[in-house]
């Protein structure tokens, strides 16, 4: 018998590299969302703190976030995703820490107020590289045909650590108190950020354990260097790229709709519906972990439509699809009265928003290739922009008109972002070939 060549086969380090990114985004909201829990079951329910006030600290977080976005990008660009996320890693662990420190000083309301806009408002600082440096590395690390794919189980990750972090987060309150479940939460996130940063690499090329035939996977027709310096007019140009401006529009449009959830839907169960503490927190973990299945399972699907239809009309049919059944199916559950039948209607509605996710994430770094970290960056700004006007949005809404007027707003908001798929080509960048062996 003839053996093969040992090169032969590819090895599959690159998903290991998804493995560990998806453990990045489950642990980056995991700490980047507890603080709602705490501010339901804490702040606001015995009176601490407003509504409105801890919509403010939610959204200085988003806020600051969304600000170092691109500056963020320039310097995912600049380092590597390596380096970024393992930076961003520590530094969002620690502010996590510092807002458990927090609890354990008297201090008057007001400064307290104002120490933990202050704490979260670095923590969006340091918290820049997460989603734009995930999807930099994914496109690294991954043939076209599969990247929507990865992209989907990365930001699944992301939904898993914010569904678990209502129940999970919550034990850990009542098990140590909240100010000692925050020094944990972001002590293990430190951690990990260690981790990463030892067993990583920029791109495919970079790592030990890769052999030439899953690099050769990788780089099908040519290679993207995996850090470049972005100058003032390759930033001034993300302006004019008329398709990655279409796309950050609908993925504000989305987010909008998503943080809605992300912020509020823990708050509506259990205070709007009136649910015991309990089954608010497993009501907001099904529907939560809808979204993180839709996610994972709508980047696969993303992939299989591109490639029996082609990635400008698969990926349309995608976002569509996805965006306004998402949306019927919230406007459902805001016409039912049985608490059951609500978390069922917004699990399937949140599951598919979760199929459209990968595809934004594949198609910016390839509408700007030399500088794909920056591209990141801008969609995730537009995706931050609009996500920052739900947390102090919403409850604004919901004061006047009442939350379902609230959440109606947002679901004729996502089914519009749907529709501007009609006008994105998310085919423009691409130089590898449409079927790949």
């Amino acid at each position: 018998m003839i053996s093969s060549p040992p090169d032969s086969r590819p090895t599959n380090i690159r998903w290991l590299i998804v493995l560990m990114l998806m453990g990045f985004t489950f642990l980056g909201h995991f700490n980047r969302n507890n603080i709602s829990v705490v501010g339901s079951e804490q702040f606001i329910k015995s009176g601490e703190l407003t509504e409105q006030q801890m919509g403010w600290v939610y959204s200085t977080f988003l806020f600051v976030y969304t600000c170092g976005m691109l500056p963020g990008g320039w310097l995912i660009d600049r380092l590597g995703p390596k380096r970024a996320l393992a930076g961003m890693g520590i530094g969002m662990g620690g502010c996590v820490i510092l807002t458990g420190l927090l609890g354990f000083m008297k201090l008057s309301l007001a400064a307290m107020l104002l120490t933990l806009i202050g704490i979260r408002g670095l923590a969006g600082a340091l918290s820049v590289a997460l989603h734009p440096g995930a999807a930099r590395s994914v496109s690294l690390w991954f043939p076209f045909r599969e990247r929507s794919t990865a992209n989907g189980l990365v930001t699944a990750g992301a939904l898993i650590g914010v569904a678990t972090c209502y129940p999970v987060f919550g034990w850990l309150m009542d098990r140590f108190n909240w100010p000692e479940a925050f020094v944990l939460s972001g002590t293990t996130m430190m951690v990990f950020a260690v981790v990463w940063a030892f067993l990583s690499s920029d791109d495919v090329s970079g790592h030990s354990w890769t052999n030439d035939a899953e690099r050769n996977l990788v780089h099908i027709n040519d290679r993207v260097p995996s850090r470049s310096t972005a100058s003032w007019q390759d930033l001034l140009r993300l302006f004019g790229n008329l398709q990655l401006l279409l796309l950050t529009l609908s993925y504000a449009a989305l987010s909008y709709f998503q943080y809605l959830f992300f912020y509020w839907l823990g708050y509506y169960f259990n205070d709007v519906l009136k649910l015991p503490t309990a089954e608010s927190r497993q009501a907001t973990f099904t529907v939560l972990i809808a979204m993180a299945v839709g996610m994972a399972f709508g980047g696969w699907y993303s992939d299989w439509l591109c490639r029996r239809f082609g990635h400008r009309l698969g990926c349309r049919i995608m976002a569509m699809t996805g965006m306004g059944t998402s949306s019927a199916l919230a406007l459902l559950g805001l016409f039912t009265t049985d608490p059951q039948q609500i978390v069922l209607y917004f699990a399937l509605a949140v599951g598919a928003l979760g199929l459209c996710e990968g595809i934004f994430w594949t198609t910016a770094p390839t509408l700007e290739k030399r500088t794909g970290g920056l591209a990141c960056a801008f969609l995730n700004t537009g995706g931050n922009a609009g996500g920052l006007l739900a947390p102090i949005f919403t409850p604004y809404l919901a004061k006047e008109f009442g939350w379902p007027a609230a959440i109606s707003v947002a679901c004729v908001v996502c089914a519009l972002g749907g529709l501007l798929w009609l006008g994105i080509d998310s085919e423009a960048g691409r130089t590898e070939p449409q079927i790949e062996s």
